[in-house]
C-alpha cells in the first residue's frame, strides 16, 4: 500500500478532525492565513483523506450547493488509517504522521537535474543551464530549495583540478563520515 505524504498544515487539519468524534474538519485550530485552509481542505479532499457531508451546524459549513445545501467537511477512514489511527487504538494521535517517497512526475526538469547529479563526477552549472534551459542563478536555487530542503538531499560541490567546480549528490554511505 502507498503510503500518503501530508505537509505539516495538512497533517495538524487532518489529525485534530480525526481526534473529534465526529471527524470533522471545521472549525479549524490550525492558524493559516487568506486562503490557505481552501487550498489544505482541496488537496485533502483530491486525496481522498476527507469527504464532503450535509452539514447541520452553521460554524463548520465549507461550502454551499444547490441541490445539496451546505457542505462540511469530515475524515475518511483512510484518513485514519494514513495517520495510524485504528480501532484498537485510543484517542490519542500517534506521536509522528508516516512519511513516503514523493511521487514525482517524469521527464521533468527536476527529474534531469537529479539524474545529472547523480550521474559518475556529477555536473557543472554551465551544464545544468545547458540541459535544462535554466539561468544559473536557478539551478544553484533548484539545489538548495527543492533538492536540498524539500527532498533532503545532500550536495557535494567540488572543485577538481582547477576547473569548474562540479556538483553531485551524496550517496548515503559517503556522507556518513562527514
Amino acid at each position: 500500500m502507498t503510503q500518503i505524504q501530508l505537509s505539516d498544515a495538512q497533517a495538524v487539519i487532518l489529525s485534530t478532525a480525526c481526534a473529534r468524534e465526529d471527524g470533522a474538519v471545521f472549525p479549524v485550530t490550525a492558524s493559516l492565513k487568506g486562503g490557505a485552509v481552501g487550498n489544505v481542505c482541496k488537496s485533502l479532499l483530491k486525496q481522498g483523506l476527507i469527504e464532503e457531508n450535509g452539514a447541520t451546524d452553521v460554524n463548520t459549513v465549507w461550502r454551499h450547493d444547490e441541490e445539496r445545501g451546505p457542505i462540511t467537511l469530515r475524515a475518511t477512514p483512510l484518513a485514519y488509517s494514513t495517520l495510524g489511527i485504528t480501532d484498537e487504538q485510543d484517542d490519542t494521535l500517534p506521536a509522528e504522521t508516516p512519511t513516503a517517497p514523493v511521487q514525482r512526475r517524469k521527464g521533468t526538469k527536476q527529474e534531469t537535474l537529479i539524474e545529472m547529479l547523480r550521474a559518475e563526477g556529477g555536473a557543472t552549472i554551465d551544464e545544468i543551464v545547458a540541459e535544462t534551459g535554466w539561468l544559473s542563478h536557478t539551478v544553484r536555487g533548484a539545489m538548495s530549495g527543492a533538492l536540498k530542503k524539500k527532498l533532503g538531499l545532500t550536495i557535494i560541490s567540488e572543485k577538481v583540478d582547477g576547473g569548474a567546480r562540479r556538483y553531485r549528490i551524496c550517496d548515503m554511505r559517503e556522507g556518513a563520515g562527514r
